[in-house]
């Protein structure tokens, strides 16, 4: 049963108080359209200078589509699911040169976009374009789970399709795009995954989980997260001024990404090729453990180094000084600023 004051409430809570955010100030369909695919698995406090300084380095989607797709990367360096980045690049050109520049204003052009998913295209036609869409995210899922008491699991094929039919049936009849960043931050600032302010909510007196004291039980997820092991040996070859480098072309995490050159192994158990390294000395052996959402990352960096390093076919040779200008994954800039730049 649908509650009429819901979507009212939510609103008044909303312009009480939500968070000053640029992309709220703007109905630029561009730069929310760069705020939502930052944002995707990213905090707003971790994705918000990465924002900032996207809008000021590509101000439209012409600026973005002539830019260098190794720019692009570096910008994004460190906030992770590089994809969105690689698909970011890849829409703003097509836009450019199929669309004329003009950004899509419906959600059926919108849904159409490399990278773009239902809720994207939904955010992006409400914020933008207030068209009657209604946004489902993991906050979305959860303040709809507690307060009607749904336990159909959020991942399911019925719980997706009971979750988009109540989100729904919930939009006011105007002010869809304030409606549906209020029920956003209603779940990241109030109704959050631990220790919610129920006390305090106006919401609570027909909330069933809250009545029915099962806050920590909901939403109900179906699946759980399978994650892969991997082993994987970064050779760091230098002498004084160059060292080695490649780019990874592999279809995965860090694709396009630059890195040391690297050898992935069943396990931890490695030499690195003798014809790779002789007539350089260890200087360095360093292992690390790097958890991503998907992934369990066993690293280790052999670190060599000799007088002059020889060029090799496979590999770029850089200079030192330089080497921060590539983009590389967050774990690969670790090392540099802390065992070969010293911070510089």
């Amino acid at each position: 049963m649908i509650d009429e004051d819901f979507s009212l409430k939510l609103i008044k809570w909303y312009n009480v108080n939500k968070r000053e955010l640029p992309w709220r100030k703007t109905d630029d369909p561009y730069k929310i359209w760069i705020s939502e695919i930052i944002l995707q698995q990213t905090r707003v406090d971790q994705g918000l200078p990465y924002y900032l300084n996207f809008v000021k380095e590509f101000p439209n989607i012409q600026k973005l589509a002539d830019a260098s797709e190794e720019k692009v990367l570096k910008l994004w360096q460190g906030l992770g699911y590089y994809s969105r980045a690689r698909n970011l690049h890849f829409t703003s050109k097509f836009i450019s040169n199929e669309l004329k520049g003009k950004f899509p204003k419906k959600y059926n052009e919108l849904i159409k976009l490399k990278g773009v998913g239902e809720y994207t295209a939904s955010a992006v036609a409400s914020f933008a374009y207030n068209e009657k869409k209604a946004v489902l995210d993991g906050n979305v899922f959860r303040v709809l789970s507690r307060y009607y008491g749904i336990k159909v699991p959020i991942d399911s094929s019925k719980g997706k399709q009971i979750f988009k039919s109540l989100a729904y049936k919930n939009l006011p009849k105007l002010n869809y795009a304030t409606y549906n960043q209020a029920i956003m931050e209603f779940g990241a600032l109030h109704c959050k995954p631990a220790i919610p302010d129920c006390g305090i909510c106006q919401l609570n007196v027909k909330c069933w989980a809250f009545l029915n004291s099962k806050i920590n039980s909901l939403p109900v997820k179906e699946k759980k997260i399978k994650i892969r092991e991997r082993y994987l040996n970064f050779i760091v070859i230098q002498d004084d001024k160059n060292i080695f480098i490649e780019k990874r072309l592999q279809n995965d995490i860090w694709k396009n990404l630059y890195q040391f050159p690297l050898f992935e192994t069943t396990n931890i158990l490695f030499e690195p090729p003798k014809k790779l390294i002789k007539n350089y000395n260890l200087i360095n052996k360093i292992e690390k453990i790097h958890k991503l959402t998907h992934q369990k990352l066993n690293i280790i960096f052999w670190h060599y180094k000799s007088k002059k390093i020889i060029r090799q076919n496979f590999y770029k040779m850089v200079n030192i000084q330089d080497i921060l200008k590539y983009p590389v994954p967050k774990i690969v800039e670790n090392y540099i600023t802390q065992n070969i730049t010293n911070g510089r």
